[in-house]
């Protein structure tokens, strides 16, 4: 099981097309992951600005990103018996969730749960950039979950 929060930049929970997009994405790859731990994370819905931000602060990139995710370390993780497990939080940009639709040349629902599922995997301790292998793994994992989901290119 996954538990999926979904917020704006001013911290307020979701509700609408969008992160319902994003919580039933994230659900089903969760279940298509079949893990046996109950999950829980936060997405955060930022535009440009607000990312280019995080990545300057946190990754120390100058520039804006499409999604950033923060998995909690093992040593800030608390397990008590039926409380799930916390993952950590994702930051997407929906200006560039828009932008890479168009320049992809798909719709932006499925660039959205791109996102979602890409930053997922992060938090899964998924990680394109160590060797080739490692990203061929994880991108074909996302573009499976979004094939079996029924968002294709």
């Amino acid at each position: 099981m996954l538990d999926v929060i979904v917020l704006d930049d001013k911290q307020n929970e979701l509700d609408n097309e969008d992160a319902q997009l994003v919580k039933k994405v994230l659900v089903f790859a969760n279940k298509w992951m079949q893990l046996s731990k109950n999950y829980e994370m936060s997405v955060n819905f930022v535009n440009d600005k607000e990312i280019h931000e995080i990545n300057k602060k946190y990754r120390n990139t100058d520039r804006a990103t499409d999604v950033i995710s923060f998995a909690l370390e093992e040593s800030d993780k608390i397990e008590i018996d039926g409380v799930p497990e916390e993952l950590g939080d994702l930051f997407i940009s929906l200006d560039h969730a828009h932008q890479q639709a168009e320049d992809y040349g798909h719709s932006y629902q499925r660039e959205l749960a791109y996102l979602a599922v890409h930053g997922f995997l992060h938090l899964l301790g998924y990680d394109h950039t160590k060797s080739l292998q490692a990203e061929k793994e994880m991108f074909g994992l996302q573009d499976n979950i979004l094939k079996d989901y029924g968002l294709t290119r």
